[in-house]
């Protein structure tokens, strides 16, 4: 059952209060099908910039509404930004065709093939990295570290502070010391924790991160722009286990959360199974970032703002495939911010998210 929709004047004011506050009770995960009609394909014409394509449905939208935020995704001078509502386009602002790195999204697209893996029975959340043969180049990961678990490393909570590949600033600075917590008990976005993910879950498999996602993803949602060619790997000398960026376009990203907000379904089949997008988008943790919670791979904004189940996928520089699925929204946003652009924060996006869920219909 979905939750209540949410008043313009509440969500613009929650949104802009996600600097302050304790994050609230854990969200009721539920959620509006898109509603993709099965044997149609209503995202196929998604090209266009400003129109998104075809005819958009944006019946019932505020048009003033529509009109300010597409002003504020131009003011942040955003690459490209998509908005559906149950599944259908009601806008593309900008170059969405072209494809942009997508930085820490890359995060949740892995996740949705760990999902797939978990269901299949080649990966178990509870294996430890003992069992799984995982360690690092020197100083080695100690015994305690190697009782993380899958599941651990998924919520960013592996205890396990070794350098890692493909490390912001930010990353490096606020690491904490090695053994200073155990597996499990405490929270730190790390990218240790991620690329090992991505080096357990290519074990476990066989298989190439790229390769698998374009034919298990990417091909049965439609994407009209992604290949495995998307994508590459990143080595580094401070760790044996690389970062995997993807190349997206926003209406590629939109399709991947129109699939996470059908919680895994497309076209009346199951890409990602229905429990593991439910899991991976409950917060399980306290964040850094305010009101905020972690769930497995995905963000997890304040339920009094977004509504219950909503979640995001955020990525350096401006990235972000958010669902909200007591409005049946999807909205994708793709930001090259290299060569001398403007790098935009995630509070920027929510607020730009906040403006798009204002102008929506109830």
């Amino acid at each position: 059952m979905a939750g209540r929709p949410l008043a313009r004047r509440t969500v613009l004011a929650v949104a802009a209060r996600l600097a302050g506050g304790a994050l609230g009770a854990g969200p009721v995960l539920t959620a509006l099908a898109g509603s993709a009609p099965v044997g149609a394909d209503p995202l196929a014409g998604l090209g266009a910039p400003d129109a998104g394509g075809g005819q958009p449905d944006a019946a019932g939208w505020s048009a003033a509404g529509r009109a300010a935020a597409r002003e504020q995704a131009a003011a942040l001078g955003t690459t490209a930004v998509v908005v559906l509502r149950q599944g259908r386009p009601v806008a593309g602002w900008g170059e969405v065709a072209r494809k942009v790195d997508v930085a820490s999204v890359r995060k949740s697209l892995l996740g949705a093939l760990i999902g797939i893996a978990v269901a299949e029975g080649r990966l178990s959340l509870d294996a430890t990295l003992a069992d799984l043969g995982i360690d690092d180049i020197p100083p080695a990961l100690t015994a305690e570290e190697r009782r993380a678990t899958v599941r651990d490393l998924l919520m960013a909570r592996s205890g396990v502070y070794h350098p890692a590949a493909h490390e912001t600033p930010p990353m490096k600075r606020d690491r904490p010391a090695r053994g200073s917590h155990p597996p499990g008990r405490f929270w730190f976005y790390n990218n240790w924790d991620f690329n090992a993910l991505g080096t357990i879950w290519r074990r476990a498999t066989g298989e190439d991160i790229f390769t698998a996602f374009e034919r298990r993803i990417a091909r049965p949602i439609g994407m009209q722009d992604f290949t495995a060619a998307d994508g590459r790997y990143v080595s580094e000398p401070a760790s044996e286990h690389p970062a995997y960026p993807f190349r997206l376009s926003a209406r590629d990203a939109a399709r991947f959360g129109q699939l996470y907000l059908d919680r895994g379904s497309w076209g009346g089949r199951t890409i990602v199974p229905a429990d593991w997008v439910a899991a991976s988008t409950t917060a399980w943790s306290h964040s850094d970032r305010s009101r905020q919670g972690y769930g497995y791979l995905w963000w997890v904004p304040p339920v009094d703002a977004f509504g219950p189940g909503a979640a995001y996928a955020a990525g350096y520089g401006g990235q972000m495939i958010a669902i909200v699925p007591a409005r049946g929204v999807v909205v994708a946003v793709t930001n090259e911010w290299r060569g001398g652009w403007r790098k935009l924060r995630s509070s920027a996006l929510l607020r730009l998210l906040a403006s798009i869920l204002a102008a929506a219909p109830p």
